[in-house]
């Protein structure tokens, strides 16, 4: 990527859609697991995502651990974490975890990463000073990437202090690493240390100037190879009609964020899936490559369906 011209109007056909799974997936048992993730592969969708939280109000399902069992639940579907809290853990905790998923899982992680925040009592409780995350989250790319290589690493930060340490074997494939946020400085970040950025409740002129800043980050610090993976995180409302839609969205959003839906609203769009696909289509034109949904709808099925129904019309814009 040399900057916003090459990344812009890629094409829609190269965009890649994917979902979440249901919150409580894992624990409907292997079988429904599976079955739900095979459903997901036939139905054309790229990818299956999840979240990670230690604690946030009280509860949290680990992101890698939930990333592990559902690639170990189906041959080839990729998985996406997004995004996991990396701030909270020792960076060579976490390459020794990303290895081992590349052994079991090879090529099919994706890595999204970003510093949380929704719950500064969920930070602090991992012993983590909530106003470091971002100068944390720096020290863990910058070490993290290193490791990964396989090659010894030494480092000596303001948080973390190592002489020779080494992760092997590396991963066969790289793993993507993809950081999210919605601040000036995490898309710095991921200009600088991430192979694409991850955007949230952004508007498409704000995804257009994220890919833009990412560009000009890269180059400013010579990067040899600038971030070019940039998607958009969105909850969505799949339905018959946007009044259905909108009930079924709205009610999840509050329940999960604890705040009013009229918040969010404005970036959540809700509907059919020709409602949901041309309120994404103009980010394919800001740079956007892939998309992760968040689809809430009457029924599990409903909400496959439509999100494959978003991926063929995403596809002819």
């Amino acid at each position: 990527m040399t900057g916003t011209t090459d990344a812009r109007g890629s094409g829609a056909a190269s965009a890649r859609v994917g979902m979440f799974a249901p919150f409580d997936l894992l624990e409907r048992g292997e079988e429904t697991a599976t079955s739900f993730l095979a459903q997901a592969g036939e139905a054309g969708i790229d990818h299956v995502c999840c979240g990670d939280h230690v604690s946030f109000a009280g509860t949290g399902f680990d992101g890698l651990l939930q990333a592990t069992a559902l690639a170990l639940l189906h041959p080839t579907l990729p998985v996406y974490t997004g995004v996991y809290l990396l701030p909270l853990r020792h960076p060579v905790l976490v390459a020794r975890q990303l290895a081992d998923i590349s052994r079991l899982a090879p090529g099919r992680l994706v890595f999204g990463v970003g510093v949380g925040g929704e719950d500064r009592h969920e930070v602090a409780i991992c012993g983590v000073d909530p106003a470091t995350r971002g100068l944390r989250m720096n020290e863990c790319l910058t070490v993290l990437r290193q490791l990964l290589t396989g090659k010894p690493v030494t480092f000596h930060g303001e948080f973390f202090d190592l002489d020779e340490a080494v992760i092997a074997p590396a991963p066969a494939d790289p793993i993507p690493i993809i950081i999210g946020g919605r601040s000036d400085v995490a898309i710095r970040r991921a200009g600088k240390l991430g192979d694409g950025w991850l955007g949230i409740w952004n508007s498409p002129r704000r995804f257009a100037d994220a890919v833009e800043m990412a560009a000009h980050e890269a180059a400013r610090t010579a990067r040899p190879d600038p971030p070019a993976r940039h998607g958009m995180q969105v909850w969505c409302g799949l339905a018959d009609s946007k009044e259905t839609a909108r009930a079924c969205l709205a009610p999840a959003m509050q329940a999960f964020y604890q705040l009013p839906f009229e918040r969010f609203e404005r970036y959540c769009p809700y509907g059919t899936a020709d409602d949901v696909a041309g309120f994404l289509a103009p980010y394919l034109d800001a740079g956007c490559t892939e998309f992760n949904l968040i689809p809430q709808s009457p029924d599990h099925d409903q909400a496959m369906a439509g999100t494959a129904a978003v991926k063929r019309l995403l596809a002819r814009t």
